[in-house]
């Protein structure tokens, strides 16, 4: 099973990224898919959820009306649209997947906002 994302990397404040994560080995649709944060010298942080279909989003209070999770099941990807990026969102970003029996993460992609 492998998670792996892209897309990360260096965005001036105000600007944009999307971010992929694409799963291998696992029936990517049995699995609710979750994007996570972590800050230098911080606690990992949930950022936001997707359902199996897509139907139902939820995010953090940090990122709501800033980010958009979605996914699309025919190439077993999950995205992260990062609009208006601050530098806060300097982060590693780690895509996750849960179902009621496995839980797997994906080895994070570095995000950095500064001018």
């Amino acid at each position: 099973v492998q998670l792996v994302e892209s897309g990360g990397g260096l965005v001036q404040p105000g600007g944009s990224l999307r971010l992929s994560c694409a799963a291998s080995g696992v029936t990517f649709s049995s699995y609710v898919m979750r994007w996570y944060r972590q800050a230098p010298g911080k606690e990992r942080e949930w950022v936001a959820t997707i359902g199996n279909t897509g139907s139902n989003t939820n995010y953090a209070d940090s990122v709501k009306g800033r980010f958009t999770i979605s996914r699309d099941n025919a190439k077993n990807t999950v995205y992260l649209q990062m609009n208006s990026l601050k530098p806060e969102d300097t982060a590693v970003y780690y895509c996750h997947a849960w179902s009621l029996d496995y839980i797997y993460w994906g080895q994070g992609t570095q995000v950095t906002v500064s001018s």
